[in-house]
C-alpha cells in the first residue's frame, strides 16, 4: 500500500518538477493527481480536500506559478502542509498516559509495517521518560 502510494505521489511530484513554467492547469492537475493517490491510501477526504485547498491557497498567494522553480515549491508546500498536519500541532511530542497504569494504545496497520517495532520504542520512551508504559 505505501509502495504504491509513493509511486503515486512521486509521480504527480515528477509532473509537476518537469515544467520550467507552471500553468493553473498544470497546477490543477498536479494536484489533482496527489489528490487522488491519497484517496486511493485511504486518507480520509475531509483530510485530503483541506491539504489541496491549503496547498492551492498558498501557491496563489505565494506567486508560485511565477516563480523560477514552480513545481518544486508547488512539491515543497505538499511537504509542509503533509509534515503539519502529521505534526498536530502543540502535541508533536507528547504522549498522553494513563493516570493509573496501564496505558492502552491501539495499534494497526498492515503485516510488515513496524507495529511492534513502534510499540518497543514506546515502551523504551515512556520508561526513559520514567513513566510506566
Amino acid at each position: 500500500m505505501f509502495e504504491a502510494l509513493s509511486e503515486r505521489l512521486q509521480k504527480a511530484f515528477r509532473t509537476l518538477r518537469g515544467h520550467g513554467h507552471l500553468t493553473e492547469t498544470e497546477l490543477h492537475d498536479g494536484l489533482r493527481e496527489v489528490r487522488l493517490a491519497l484517496l486511493e491510501a485511504d486518507v480520509h477526504l475531509s483530510v485530503v480536500r483541506d491539504l489541496i485547498e491549503r496547498v492551492r491557497g498558498r501557491a496563489a498567494a505565494e506567486e508560485i506559478l511565477r516563480s523560477l522553480t514552480p513545481g518544486q515549491q508547488v512539491v515543497k508546500l505538499l511537504r509542509d502542509e503533509m509534515i503539519a498536519i502529521l505534526r498536530q500541532e502543540g502535541d508533536a511530542d507528547r504522549l498522553r498516559t494513563a493516570s493509573v497504569p496501564p496505558t492502552v494504545i491501539l495499534m494497526t496497520g498492515l503485516q510488515g509495517s513496524g507495529k511492534t517495532t513502534t510499540a518497543a520504542k514506546l515502551a523504551r520512551r515512556l520508561k526513559a521518560q520514567g513513566r510506566s508504559p
